[in-house]
């Protein structure tokens, strides 16, 4: 009889992660444009948004260690009550230093739940159509990243900050109110073999991770600058890239998602990775709307399943340390959205858009050389047989 997917407790995990990913989303655009409108100068604002993304790649190592011995469900109901509280925290604290503590407490709590629903993801899945699953489960954030965006800046100008706050904390709750619901697992004991001198990085999920790291990096600096590139070429809702990249991803992942294990992950990966450069290749030399959204397609069809490919590829290769393979790989992916636009910010300082847009060319060809290289070597350490599954 072949397992099933969409179980109870799956099903139960993608309903509670949705709200909490809506709620996240809606925050995405709008902060910075709160913080512009409360008079913070453009460096204040990029440490500001930057403070959720920093201390959330710090935790998350820490928090997959820990799902060696915690139950998945603790730390979703701890980083869920984080957000929450945060979200109404915001009412209290002015930029700098204190809006500076909540958007990293925030991070903290990203971080914690992300991090434990994705290990649980991973734990729910039959063996043979993990990459399915993750595909379907990875529709839990897609979905919202193409409705919360323009939602959230309606909510904005309408009714304020405060009452877009209080969504977002509303929307925390009805994610706590199903995380309940979800079955406890057991753990490990502290004492047992399986737990102890365990690293807080995962050395298989690595050259995923690092795969992960570049292709953040490429999109952190598109989610920086895109905007302001299509602004000066007379676009006048650069939003819309977004959109057709998440009506990709959405049409690709809820359509296609036996892809994923159909094919070895290597067979998928290297395709995504190339989809993505030759979508770079086209936005640095576009200039109106039809093209920005030809580009958004050929990049949502290369993301669609990179990630989830990306994550079960470390999967087959580190036994039943999920905890640690999702923190690691997450950390990296973090990681990667942090220092991208830091790095590619100062060589459009002293270039332009299309040099900059080429520099990204040239980072997703190292991204597909490296994984290559990653890959022969992978290839000569362990049987055929764990190259696919």
């Amino acid at each position: 009889m072949t397992p099933k997917i969409f179980t109870r407790d799956f099903i139960l995990n993608f309903a509670a992660h949705f709200p909490f990913a809506f709620a996240v989303t809606l925050l995405i655009p709008t902060i910075p444009i709160y913080l512009s409108r409360s008079g913070a100068t453009d460096a204040e604002i990029g440490v500001l948004v930057g403070a959720f993304s920093v201390s959330s790649l710090v935790i998350r190592p820490v928090v997959g260690r820990g799902l060696l011995k915690i139950p998945e469900r603790d730390f979703m109901i701890a980083g869920v009550l984080i957000l929450g509280l945060s979200c109404i925290a915001y009412l209290f604290a002015k930029p700098f230093w204190p809006f500076l503590a909540v958007r990293a407490f925030q991070g903290i709590g990203f971080g914690l739940c992300v991090t434990a629903t994705f290990t649980l993801v991973t734990r729910l899945s039959p063996d043979a159509h993990r990459g399915q699953s993750m595909g379907y489960f990875y529709l839990a954030i897609n979905i919202p990243s193409a409705l919360a965006p323009p939602l959230g800046i309606l909510l904005l100008d309408r009714y304020g900050f405060s009452t877009l706050v209080f969504v977002c904390a509303g929307l925390s709750l009805c994610s706590l109110f199903i995380t309940f619901k979800l079955g406890r697992t057991k753990r490990f004991t502290a004492e047992d073999p399986l737990t102890s001198d365990q690293p807080f990085l995962s050395r298989e999920a690595l050259p995923s991770s690092m795969v992960a790291f570049m292709t953040n990096f490429i999109w952190g600096t598109l989610g920086a600058f895109f905007p302001l590139f299509a602004l000066s070429h007379g676009v006048s809702n650069p939003g819309l890239f977004f959109t057709a990249i998440a009506i990709t991803l959405i049409l690709g992942r809820g359509l296609g998602g036996k892809i994923l294990d159909l094919y070895a992950r290597e067979k998928v990966i290297l395709p995504c990775v190339a989809a993505q450069v030759i979508a770079l290749a086209v936005l640095s030399f576009s200039t109106t709307l039809p093209m920005f959204l030809l580009v958004g397609v050929i990049w949502g069809m290369g993301t669609a399943f990179l990630f989830p490919s990306l994550m079960n590829y470390a999967f087959d290769f580190a036994g039943s340390s999920h905890g640690q393979v999702v923190g690691t790989f997450m950390a990296f992916s973090d990681l990667g959205i942090s220092t991208g636009p830091a790095i590619m910010g100062m060589v459009l300082q002293w270039t332009n858009y299309r040099a900059t847009f080429l520099s990204l060319v040239l980072v997703g060809l190292i991204n597909l050389a490296y994984f290559q290289v990653a890959l022969k070597k992978r290839m000569r350490s362990y049987p055929p047989d764990h190259s696919s599954s």
